[in-house]
């Protein structure tokens, strides 16, 4: 039985230090000039501090006019990831788009204010922005950071977080700027989300939740274009733009197809998210929300959907009480017990139902919280407990670099290179590319043949 001696309170703000793994893109063009729309820019360096830059993307449209912009906030500072993924929305609404270089899980607020500060002054000093349409976005602890910025600042009128909600003991209240949250189905911390947003419904905050089929990662185009149309929308709603009638029109004609083709499928639950969501776009701008109104009132007296509602609920809990019960055994149970949970997890998690969905979550929960209670127990030199969870977290999440990086860095502690090179060539394999990191590891300094990777 392995007994370790440190703290599980840490467990519940576990993705405020996730690292996925240590993954870094190769170095893209820097600017030098003035900047080219239609071509993102990998790093642009702050004129007050050189050791803080963001990737930069001006739409096609970037000469024509003021434009509103969004910052995003990747956890693992790759600001250029979100603009390759969204840039073809950018060009569609105008939008543009600026990623920190800076801005990573771990940082301290007094940092990430200080990342923001210097993001938000070069940026204002060298692009023409609509100074009433600045937003934030995030993916996971990049959420938090998104959040805590609008908290602070009132020039950002909306924020998209996805993957993780507000900084921690933030309550939801009547907010200056609109909260989108986006969940994948399969996203550990989509009872989070979910939290959240039923808070925010006895709020007078504008809201909503997207769900997409996925897991803990930046949100598909198609799902962060209907965020982005949130922004357009709210902008209407409070003026600061007209209203465009052919894209409300053409909103709402999609989305009546989604609704209607929920039916044909029973999936009414998706159906009362879309009602919801499209309420929140449209209220105050169309007199065809109360088609979306009636069909909601319609749902919520219909026996099947709230039969279904009900299932999902008790659904929701079970997962948390689950949790609960992981987080009791984290200091006591052995590998047998471990072993069992996670394959009967691994088993269950690829089924395309909710329960699926919510096997998939808990596996994602585990990884997480095996990564967080390993660096933890690595950082203190308690090699032997840290490999017993070490062993976990391959076990939960075998296609998870860190794992195999932390495997063989405990093999290296241990003196066994061979098995230390194994490892690290396992995640090689899986995408590791972070050399620096692997030449700046003290262990690894007894092997020479680690350094080939």
């Amino acid at each position: 039985m392995i007994k370790a001696h440190w703290s599980i309170r840490f467990i519940l703000i576990l993705y405020s230090s996730f690292l996925a793994g240590h993954a870094l893109a190769a170095p893209g063009p820097s600017v030098t000039g003035k900047p080219e729309p239609g071509k993102i820019i990998d790093t642009v360096v702050c004129k007050a501090d050189p050791a803080q830059s963001y990737a930069l993307y001006i739409p096609v449209k970037g000469n024509a006019a003021v434009l509103p912009v969004i910052y995003f906030f990747d956890p693992h500072a790759d600001g250029a990831l979100p603009l390759k993924k969204y840039k073809s929305l950018a060009d569609a609404y105008g939008f543009i788009l600026v990623g920190s270089n800076n801005s990573k899980n771990g940082n301290d607020w007094p940092a990430t204010e200080n990342i923001w500060r210097h993001l938000f002054d070069d940026t204002q000093d060298r692009l023409k922005t609509d100074r009433h349409r600045i937003y934030t976005c995030g993916f996971s602890g990049g959420a938090k950071v998104a959040g805590f910025i609008a908290l602070q600042h009132s020039v950002v009128k909306g924020v998209i977080a996805g993957g993780a909600g507000l900084p921690d003991g933030t309550p939801a209240g009547d907010f200056n700027f609109s909260f989108t949250a986006i969940a994948g189905e399969g996203d550990m911390n989509l009872t989070d989300l979910v939290a959240i947003n039923n808070d925010l419904d006895k709020s007078r905050t504008r809201h909503r939740i997207i769900f997409f089929d996925g897991k803990h990662e930046w949100a598909p185009e198609n799902s962060m274009n209907k965020a982005f149309a949130g922004l357009e929308f709210d902008a209407m709603q409070a003026g600061l733009i007209s209203k465009d009638k052919p894209f409300i029109t053409r909103y709402i004609a999609k989305s009546k197809n989604i609704i209607n083709g929920c039916y044909t499928t029973h999936q009414l639950i998706k159906a009362g998210q879309e009602c919801k969501i499209s309420i929140s776009f449209l209220d105050g701008l169309t007199g065809e929300v109360a088609w979306f109104k009636e069909k909601l009132t319609a749902l919520s007296s219909n026996t099947a959907y709230q039969e279904e509602q009900k299932a999902q609920e008790n659904l929701l809990v079970r997962e948390q009480n689950t949790k609960a019960v992981y987080t009791q055994h984290f200091q006591q149970a052995d590998i047998p017990y471990w072993t069992t949970t996670i394959t009967g997890l691994q088993k269950k998690a690829g089924a395309k139902t909710a329960e699926g969905a919510m096997y998939q979550r808990l596996l994602a929960y585990l990884s997480l919280a095996f990564y967080s209670i390993s660096n933890h127990l690595i950082n203190g030199n308690a090699n032997t407990e840290a490999r017993h969870f070490v062993e976990l977290y391959k076990m939960a999440d075998p296609g998870n670099i860190e794992a195999w990086y932390f495997s063989a860095l405990l093999h290296a502690r241990d003196d066994q290179m061979s098995a230390a090179e194994n490892d690290l060539h396992r995640a090689v394999q899986l995408g590791f590319k972070d050399r620096d990191r692997v030449r700046q590891q003290p262990e690894f300094k007894k092997s020479r043949n680690i350094y080939r990777y």
